[in-house]
């Protein structure tokens, strides 16, 4: 049989957990990137307003190049007082230079202007379309990014104004290290927990593959036990199927005891049937040879033969009638007295034999709805059971009640009575005890008219104590199941 793989990648355990990691880490990538973007934003909103507001004071002082002179000579020396090897100078936070009309920068005090002035000078190629945008450009100086705006001064120079963003884009790029390093963290977490915890989910499930395993290989008392845990749905599928398995153990233990009884009830009835049909097959051989010469020895062979032949009879009608029992017939419902059929029932009893001591038991009329033909052959069987298993000298009582319900009808003699295993199977077809006269039929029949009626049947006895078989039947008949 096919095993399942628990561990493979297409197990229902690693697409959850797949499932669950994917939906954490697309979280993760949204809110990293929405929280980065915010704070980028902010930040350059602070860098800009900061320009914009020098901007904005320089534009309306109405200073002259001249007037300023003393701002563009404390750029450059402070420009002059950083080292000047140009591999370790660090870039300026912020620049500040006047330019001409082409974007040249200016020479102010014979002070020439810095590699940083130069360098935003060159980075911005029309200073006139940067002054006259209201928000700062993104420019590159020497290789670093700041943010660059320009104020046109009334006798048309420019004075260009920067600010390093280079802090601000090293600090977004540690808070994504940052973020990325706590977030691989929480998905390995995640993905450790999900895994644990589908694999306690899922175990009522491995526990239901396991137990249809089991039950597959031949073991139909295998159920699904109950988890410590249970979901509500998972515990629903467990009662569930386990329901559904109580009924498939109970149709096939069913089907099994019908097939066997099935094969039984055949080889019986072949048995049954082949002993008069020998019988009768040898006398007409006897015959079809000459050899019953005598008057005397034909008519002993046809008595046999009729004999044979009516017991066949009889054997085949038992037969029909058990065959309609299991075809569950229609009864004939009407209101009968038990009680008259029960006396009934004594009085053919008295008349086969005068000289069993036979008692009634039956107080004025006790009716129910059944069919009367059936009570009736349910009775004549039990009192066919009792003559023929018992001599004629053993008492018989025959009564009847109504308690609770219910009418209680018993037949009850003081014979030898049956040991218990006779007794576990007095009711099965073509069963004698002892290997008694008769077809081994009645038993099996009056079973199957009571059951018709939703009734039930049950015997008492134990060796040396007789027999006592007890049918009891509701007052109102229900179908049988």
């Amino acid at each position: 049989m096919r095993r399942i793989h628990r561990h493979g990648i297409h197990s229902l355990r690693a697409k959850l957990t797949a499932a669950n990691v994917g939906l954490l880490a697309l979280g993760i990538v949204v809110a990293t990137a929405v929280s980065l973007m915010g704070m980028r934003h902010y930040l350059l909103d602070q860098v800009d307003a900061e320009l914009t507001k020098m901007r904005d004071s320089l534009g309306s002082s109405r200073l002259t190049l001249r007037q300023i002179d003393s701002l563009s000579v404390l750029s450059v020396v402070s420009d002059r007082l950083v080292p000047q090897d140009t591999d370790n100078r660090p870039a300026p936070d912020s620049i500040f230079t006047a330019v001409d009309g082409r974007g040249t920068a200016l020479t102010i005090f014979d002070v020439k202007p810095t590699d940083a002035q130069r360098g935003l000078a060159d980075a911005v190629s029309d200073p006139l379309d940067l002054s006259t945008d209201a928000d700062p450009h993104d420019v590159t100086v020497h290789g670093d990014t700041y943010r660059a705006t320009a104020t046109r001064l009334p006798d048309g120079t420019y004075i260009l104004l920067a600010t390093s963003t280079e802090a601000l884009h090293k600090g977004i790029a540690k808070a994504l290290k940052l973020d990325l390093a706590v977030g691989t963290l929480l998905l390995a977490l995640l993905a450790c927990l999900t895994l644990f915890s589908v694999r306690q989910r899922m175990r009522p499930l491995e526990d239901m593959v396991e137990t249809s395993s089991a039950i597959a290989e031949g073991d139909l008392t295998r159920r699904v036990p109950s988890s410590h845990h249970p979901t509500q749905e998972v515990e629903q599928l467990r009662l569930a199927l386990n329901s559904m398995l109580h009924q498939v153990e109970t149709a096939y233990r069913t089907r099994e005891h019908s097939t066997a009884q099935l094969r039984r009830f055949v080889a019986d009835a072949s048995h049954e049937l082949r002993t008069p049909l020998s019988a009768i097959r040898g006398y007409l051989q006897l015959y079809d040879q000459g050899m019953l010469v005598e008057q005397e020895e034909r008519r002993r062979a046809w008595d046999r033969m009729n004999g044979e032949v009516d017991r066949m009879g009889r054997l085949v009608d038992e037969l029909l009638t058990l065959a309609r029992l299991d075809q569950r017939p229609e009864l004939r419902l009407r209101g009968v007295d038990v009680s008259r059929l029960v006396r009934d029932s004594a009085q053919d009893l008295r008349a086969q034999q005068p000289g069993r001591p036979v008692t009634v038991e039956a107080d004025g009329a006790v009716l129910v709805r059944a069919d009367e033909s059936g009570l009736r052959q349910v009775l004549g069987n039990l009192v066919a059971n009792v003559r023929t298993h018992t001599s004629a000298e053993v008492p018989v009582r025959l009564g009847v009640e109504r308690a609770d319900g219910v009418v209680r009808l018993s037949v009850e003699d003081k014979g030898p009575g049956l040991g218990p295993e006779d007794a576990a199977r007095v009711f099965d077809r073509f069963f004698r005890a002892g290997g008694g006269a008769g077809s081994g039929l009645g038993l099996a029949i009056v079973q199957g008219v009571v059951r018709a009626h939703g009734g039930e049947v049950s015997v008492r006895t134990a060796p040396g104590e007789g027999l006592a078989v007890t049918v009891t039947l509701p007052a109102r008949p229900k179908a049988c199941v």
